[in-house]
């Protein structure tokens, strides 16, 4: 009764409460993974916080999705490692895009009801750069591009490693995507998290204080906001009877309206990952130097709203997924010797439609994306 009457409170579903709640949790339970000593007890920690979490938003059918990239991934890289990353890519995508059609890219969610395709989604792209990067690990280094250069894998990371990377504290609800490397240099404290490099790591609250303000600053405007530009207008007879600016004007607003629910979304995953230390990146060459939190950053806010041309946009938005396609998608395309072009960016656009789902707006607003970034690289 408690979680009925909370959720018609705040006008949303049982499961959809249940999931907020789970989500919300991920910043507390990652607080306390920061405490627990290094390696294998974060591992364990890890991966048991991410089950339970994932148990209690999607229950036990949904949840059992998550196994099926996962073992698709790791037996890739232990029986067929010199193919396991465009395996590993082609199976898992594969298994995505039946999910898509199963739940219908989300229609659960429109119903007030939860699916698990958005968190089956980041662990699909998290289990696919792992493969790729212990495919890598076979290479020489000459050759390599700096981003395959820092995060090849030499190793085939243990099972209880690969299942905390996937589902560590429940980082695969919404993001952000990081990489194998980093996670396990995070847990056994390793590289930019040694004490050794720099001195004492640096503290995390009030980096986290701050995505938590942004968090609470970004609910408050989608709150307000939604009662007066709801996206069911556009359903409505009285919608299609308006003048064309009059449309022009609320189809904007609609979308800036929206658009503060997932940077909601995204400050409250922020301020996890910051806060377990994951989401250190290093520090600034100012002096006195300063901590980056840039591995959990997922969107600049006034880069999106003040944004001056398509070019700059995957760089502002789902920041962490853009830097995902362009390392395992875009630069993989490219030829030895010879410059990207278009077909490179529309492959990437087109990847990146299909892994949101399988509706025709995903389709024709990233193929159309790709027409963007093109004609502004060519203005600017």
């Amino acid at each position: 009764m408690a979680m009925d009457s909370m959720a018609a409170s705040i006008g949303v579903s049982v499961p959809v409460l249940r999931f907020l709640l789970c989500f919300a949790a991920t910043v507390p339970l990652s607080f306390l993974c920061r405490l627990l000593p290094r390696g294998l007890p974060k591992h364990l920690y890890s991966a048991a916080v991410g089950v339970a979490l994932s148990y209690l938003s999607f229950g036990v059918s949904s949840n059992l999705h998550f196994l099926v990239p996962m073992f698709l991934g790791y037996a890739s890289m232990l029986l067929f490692r010199p193919r396991c990353g465009i395996l590993t890519f082609f199976l898992g995508f594969g298994y995505l895009i039946g999910c898509h059609v199963y739940y219908m890219s989300g229609d659960a969610w429109k119903e007030g009801g939860i699916d698990a395709t958005g968190a089956l989604m980041v662990l699909t792209l998290k289990v696919i750069s792992c493969a790729v990067n212990y495919n890598d690990g076979l290479l020489k280094e000459e050759g390599l591009r700096e981003a395959q250069k820092k995060y090849r894998l030499i190793k085939l990371p243990s099972l209880i490693e690969y299942i905390g990377y996937c589902l560590c504290c429940g980082s695969h609800f919404a993001g952000p995507v990081y990489e194998m490397k980093d996670y396990l240099d995070w847990t056994e404290g390793k590289g930019i998290w040694s004490t050794e490099a720099k001195g004492p790591l640096p503290s995390p609250y009030g980096a986290t204080l701050r995505a938590l303000l942004q968090a609470g600053f970004c609910m408050a405007m989608y709150l307000n906001l939604v009662p007066h530009f709801p996206l069911s207008k556009f359903t409505d007879p009285t919608y299609h009877e308006w003048c064309f600016w009059k449309k022009l004007s609320y189809q904007y607003m609609s979308g800036f309206t929206a658009r503060w629910k997932y940077y909601f979304i995204w400050s409250i995953s922020e301020a996890s990952i910051i806060i377990s230390g994951l989401g250190f990146s290093g520090w600034t060459d100012s002096s006195p130097p300063k901590p980056c939190w840039d591995r959990a950053k997922n969107v600049d806010i006034i880069g999106v709203e003040f944004a001056k041309s398509a070019v700059t946009i995957p760089a502002v938005w789902n920041i962490q997924v853009s830097t995902w396609l362009r390392h395992y998608v875009y630069e993989r395309l490219i030829q030895t010797g010879k410059k990207p072009g278009f077909i490179q960016l529309l492959a990437t656009q087109t990847v990146s439609a299909v892994w949101h789902g399988l509706y025709p707006g995903y389709i024709i607003f990233f193929v159309q994306s790709a027409l963007m970034i093109a004609g502004s690289r060519g203005i600017c």
